[in-house]
This record gives C-alpha cells, structure tokens and sequence, in this order.
C-alpha cells in the first residue's frame, strides 16, 4: 500500500466535489486520455509539444505527474490532500483506478480515480515537523510513504505528542531551504553562456548604481566590463572586470593580464564561476583584486536583485519568497 498526496486543484476548489462524488482527479486535459500514450517518454514527448511555451523542466514534470496518476496508483492505496482554509488533511483509499472521464468533476480534469474519503480529518498542526515540511511540496501528484504511520496514528485518535522545534533546529530548516534556493539559483547562473554571464554582471553593476559599458564580442585585452559612477567615466573609482565562465579555476597570469590591461590605475574586479588557483588567490591579495566566485556571485545577486534592470532579471528569472524569522 502506498501513500500519495494529491492537491485539490489550484485553489483547493475541488474538495467538496470529490467528496461528493468519490473521487480524486487532475487535469491536464491537453493529453488526452494518458493510457493511450505507451511509455512515460511517450507522454513527456508529447508535453514538449503541446506546452512548448512552457520549461522544458516544467513540460516533464506535468507529464511525469499525469503518468504517475494514471499509472502507478491502485486501488488500496492511501490517497491524502489538504483543505488549505480549514488547514486540515483528507484521507481516503482508493477503491477504483484511474479512469478519463470528462463528466464526473468537468472537462479540465478528466484524469480520475474513485476513493472512499474518511469522515475524519487531520488536524495540520496535530502533525510532526518533519511531516509537515515533507508535505509542503506544491507538486500535484507525490508520494508520502514516509508519513503513512503517522497519519494513521491520528486518524485512530492516538494523537502524538508534537512539541515545537527548538530554536536552533528551526534554525537548520531555514539555512537548509535558504543553501537550497542558493544552490538552485547556482545552478541557473551556469547554464548562462558567456555573453549572458557578460550582461549579467553588468546589470549587477548598474544595480549597485554605476555606468556600465561591456565589451563588444570578440578579443577583450583582459577587460570586459569598465564600471564608474558618472556617465562621462571621470569620476573615479573606476572599476573593470573580467568575467570568465566555466569549469576551469582561473590562474594568476590571468589575474596579471587584468592588472596590466587599460586603464592601469583602475580598481580591478575578476569574477571566475570555476574559482581560483592559489596562486591567482595570493595575487588578488596583493594587488586587491576582488575575486568573486559563483558562490558569491549569487549571493550578491540575491542581495541587489530587486535593483536591476528588467533585461538582466529575465536572463534569471527569480521569485521573492518570505520565510519566517
């Protein structure tokens, strides 16, 4: 028997017709009915042609969530979803497997499946921490094995005795979740190319309030970015930049080559997504070269997100989201 959670529409509107009716569903119409389609590649193939304006990220996720829907729950299965305004957990059992049907709930979620839903409800803050953080994806389809115990303790009244985390265990949640959107956001920043890693550190710079002229395509001479405060390029500091994107460390010839490049009494700023040598480090040190690395990049790209020009933010599109303190 397995455990999946279920998510009652976009607005949990849903719940009180699947109650009514039996059942769970999903949408996803565009498909058609899933088990005329193979394979699971079969349909991610097909989402990359019905929702190509979407990620291709995106396209196997809905695909792989349909399939999983019509494919691999089966009756005896434990099925739960959450009514957000009472903040409370449904539980059912599955008791007829997937069908595509049109009429049961209405054209937009076709993708069926019977379950007797239990009168009583679970209680979110009856829940483990652990549970709690678990079930907090915003998939529409996962599975929950891991929870089954719990939530069958609480449906039989043995409610658990769940006691707040300490400080510093919420603490490691929020650093967790914060390492993550950070890794992720890593991960976004390298698959730029060099020309888009070029624009990128140059809306950085207009964010922090400075004229910026990046290099034409082409031979740089050590220079990729020249940055100053006024817009004829005077006033002093006078900053310029190399941006090397890839793999590789970047040595200390590379760090000379900035030092020795025009204008020579420029501060000088190296930003290398490989990192550093030690010896590119010691020459950075003693010349104050400030090397950043795609760690610290993204921090501060988070730090000045807000201030940089529309054109920059859609070479990385992010989302603002609030943790508690």
């Amino acid at each position: 028997m397995n455990w999946w959670m279920v998510r009652a529409g976009d607005r949990n509107e849903l719940i009180p017709i699947w109650k009514q009716k039996g059942v769970a569903s999903v949408g996803w119409a565009d498909f058609g009915n899933p088990k005329n389609y193979p394979t699971r590649e079969a349909l991610i193939q097909k989402s990359h042609e019905i929702y190509e304006e979407e990620k291709p990220a995106t396209r196997i996720i809905w695909a792989s969530q349909v399939w999983r829907f019509s494919h691999e729950i089966k009756a005896g299965d434990r099925i739960i979803t959450y009514a957000k305004d009472k903040r409370e957990y449904l539980v059912g059992t599955v008791t007829k497997e997937h069908e595509y049907n049109e009429t049961i709930v209405d054209k937009h979620y076709p993708n069926i499946i019977h379950v007797k839903w239990e009168k009583k409800q679970i209680p979110r803050d009856q829940l483990s921490q652990e549970a709690k953080n678990s079930l907090g994806s915003t998939l529409t389809v996962f599975r929950v094995d891991n929870w089954g115990d719990e939530l069958e303790s609480l449906l039989a009244g043995k409610e658990q005795t769940v006691s707040e985390p300490e400080n510093n265990e919420e603490e490691v949640i929020k650093n967790d979740f914060v390492q993550k959107a950070l890794t992720m956001i890593q991960d976004k920043v390298d698959k730029l190319d060099p020309w888009q890693m070029q624009e990128l550190i140059a809306g950085l710079l207009r964010a922090m309030g400075y004229n910026v002229k990046v290099s034409k395509k082409g031979p740089d001479r050590g220079v990729d970015i020249l940055a100053h405060k006024d817009a004829f390029g005077f006033e002093k500091p006078i900053i310029k930049v190399q941006v090397k994107h890839r793999k590789s460390s970047s040595s200390g010839p590379e760090i000379q080559q900035l030092l020795g490049a025009h204008p020579i009494d420029a501060n000088s700023i190296f930003v290398s997504t490989g990192g550093f040598t030690v010896a590119a480090e010691n020459i950075g040190k003693q010349h104050n070269v400030k090397l950043i690395d795609l760690e610290e990049l993204v921090k501060l790209i988070v730090q000045w997100y807000d201030k940089m020009p529309s054109e920059t933010r859609s070479l990385l599109p992010l989302q603002k989201i609030y943790i508690p303190e």
